[in-house]
């Protein structure tokens, strides 16, 4: 049987962007490693515009995952980490508690910073309930 993952990390952010938009995001690999620079990620299931699944190697081992939702005039973006601290040779290893919830507060912390960060780009100022800017409106000057 199976240890339960040591980190079990939930997060959710709205984004005022469609859920293809914020899928674009994430639909480049080499996107992955600029996000999260330690991880190796494999995708089990690409769901399109709903996001992906991946197994997780290098300093976690385990599973992600990021879950486009559709609210409103824009998306929810769901992100779930599953993961084990990994050691040397990739092998799972044991953090003291303490060790934990540092591990545990920098990964959320590192999540947070890529949907802000997404949100800050893909967003450009627009407004939840104020459409898009269309090609032909520009920018404010």
């Amino acid at each position: 049987m199976h240890a339960p993952a040591a980190l079990d990390l939930v997060d959710e952010t709205f984004i005022a962007v469609p859920p293809g938009t914020l899928a674009a995001a994430f639909a480049d690999p080499s996107s992955w490693r600029r996000y999260w620079p330690d991880l190796v990620l494999e995708v089990y299931t690409d769901r399109g515009d709903k996001g992906l699944r991946w197994t997780v190697t290098g300093a976690l081992i385990g599973t992600m995952e990021v879950w486009l939702e559709p609210v409103l005039d824009g998306t929810v973006l769901h992100y779930f980490l599953r993961a084990t601290p990994a050691g040397p040779g990739g092998a799972a290893r044991e953090l003291r508690p303490r060790e934990l919830r540092r591990e545990f507060d920098r990964r959320a912390r590192a999540a947070k910073d890529v949907a802000l960060g997404l949100k800050e780009i893909l967003e450009d100022g627009r407004e939840p309930g104020v459409p898009p800017r269309t090609a032909e409106q520009g920018t404010a000057d």
